[in-house]
């Protein structure tokens, strides 16, 4: 195959600020159509998405019908997001759009803690819950849409539920809420606190999911290392064995099903010293997901973060040591209130130091009710684009860096996506829709969902171009 060059211009892109939403329009047709047909929007993280899955699932359990347009629903759920103002305005759009198209629309989701600003603008939606309400959301549909005549006989859902993502990944949720009170974020306010979800419960739905052909489980939480914490990790059990209610111990069982896990939302703690070995000896993906949001300490304690920049370096430094092969993400506010010129050359040194692997940044949205939008005088717009500007400038350069060395070498990657022009996989320091690809051009022999090894050619700021490696008779090796 012939690999297209990629050659950097000299006038280079302007970076963008990432959206916070994966919007899924109008989940997936299912059904034949019963005359209770509901349309649905998810908006927001993947923790939403979950949530989404699990009203889905009880619905499609009651007989109703999911179809793909607003004209063909009878009624259309909008699961929104709450966390920045954008995101709001993207949720009230939505909301709106179902409206206009349809007529008939219930809201859910952390926009839904604010009824009164929904009802201000939208004032003849039929119903407001707030996030992971699902027991709400159906009584509400009850009202509003009355169950069908059901054979469970004739219509079965599959164990692990319906599912918004490809067939060969799945968001494994393992708590809701927060105990954290960082000063930008309003996320406990719509959440509320930790609650941990039993881990016999967890595995169970993680051995589902296997059974159901996923090949990668992507962990999920507010707060993924304070997994158990509310309830002292106390002792579950599963398949009969104790199983401590931990990060560590869920992790050792996931690794155990012979999958790919990848670990998001996680905070430096001390404890999670204690994975990077099952990383080291590829018993889960050496993949680290982990919010710092700053380096500088003046800033890192306005915020309210756990953790020192200093001690997250050597943190960083001892993890590389044991496992050299851990990619590490993260993501960075720039222009919170009171942020000096001082405080960004503090985050852009610690940022060349620690070398992370992928990165994304976001300007300070002041989000209503966070408590920073009160310390100190706001980072004037301008100021935050040029600084915006200038850490992804400094995160591009690091990750060309960084993944140029990766050409020459092989890695073993998961077909995501077939198109005109061959087939878009990722390897395991990629994670879906938030990190970047590996783009097999020319390939067109392989199924979404295969794993095969890769031969990498080429590579730019955030992708890498390869060739599938084949055998002595141009036979790919199946994988998994």
């Amino acid at each position: 195959m012939t690999v297209e060059t990629f050659v950097p211009g000299s006038d280079q892109p302007k970076a963008e600020q990432p959206s916070t939403t994966h919007a899924t329009k109008v989940a997936p047709a299912m059904g034949q159509g019963s005359g209770s047909r509901i349309g649905f929007v998810s908006l927001g993280c993947p923790k939403n998405l979950v949530d989404s899955e699990r009203i889905l699932t009880q619905l499609r359990t009651e007989g109703y019908d999911v179809v793909n347009t607003y004209q063909g629903a009878d009624l259309v759920i909008v699961n929104t997001c709450g966390f920045i103002d954008s995101a709001v305005q993207e949720s009230l759009d939505t909301i709106g759009e179902a409206l206009s198209e349809n007529g008939k629309v219930l809201v859910t989701g952390c926009l839904g803690a604010k009824e009164d600003e929904i009802r201000q603008v939208h004032p003849k939606v039929l119903g407001i819950t707030g996030p992971h309400a699902y027991e709400m959301v159906l009584e509400q549909v009850h009202q509003h849409l009355p169950k069908p005549q059901h054979d469970p006989l004739t219509s079965l859902i599959p164990d692990h539920g319906v599912k918004l993502t490809p067939r060969h990944y799945a968001y494994l949720k393992i708590s809701e809420g927060c105990n954290n009170r960082c000063t930008f974020c309003i996320i406990p306010a719509l959440r509320g606190d930790l609650v941990s979800r039993p881990i016999g419960e967890v595995l169970d739905e993680a051995k589902r999911l296997k059974e159901a052909g996923v090949k990668e489980l992507l962990v999920i939480s507010q707060d993924t290392s304070a997994y158990g914490v509310d309830v002292k990790h106390k002792t579950g059990f599963w398949n009969g064995m104790p199983v401590k209610t931990r990060m560590t111990e869920l992790c050792q069982k996931l690794a155990e099903m012979g999958i790919w896990v990848r670990l998001h939302y996680v905070y430096p703690y001390p404890h999670v010293d204690e994975v990077i070995p099952l990383m080291a000896e590829g018993k889960i993906l050496p993949y680290l997901d982990i919010p710092f949001q700053h380096a500088s300490p003046r800033i890192l304690k306005a915020m309210k973060r756990p953790g020192k920049a200093e001690r997250t370096l050597e943190q960083i430094k001892k993890w590389r040591q044991i496992c050299p092969d851990l990619v590490i993400r993260s993501t960075f506010i720039v222009g919170f209130p009171g942020e000096t010129e001082e405080d960004f050359q503090i985050l852009l040194e610690w940022l060349e130091e620690a070398q992370l692997d992928r990165v994304g940044c976001f300007k300070y949205s002041p989000v209503d009710g966070a408590v920073a939008n009160d310390l100190a005088e706001l980072v004037p717009e301008e100021v935050m684009e040029d600084r915006f500007q200038r850490f992804m400038a400094v995160a591009a350069r690091i990750s060309a860096e960084r993944l140029q060395a990766r050409v020459g070498t092989e890695m073993r990657v998961i077909v995501d996506e077939l198109n005109d022009e061959g087939a878009v996989a990722r390897a395991y320091s990629d994670a879906p829709e938030i990190d970047g690809k590996v783009i097999l051009g020319g390939e067109f022999d392989v199924d979404m969902g295969q794993m095969v090894w890769a031969s990498i050619e080429f590579a730019n700021e955030y992708d890498l171009y390869a060739t599938i490696v084949r055998d002595e008779d141009g036979e790919i090796e199946e994988l998994g």
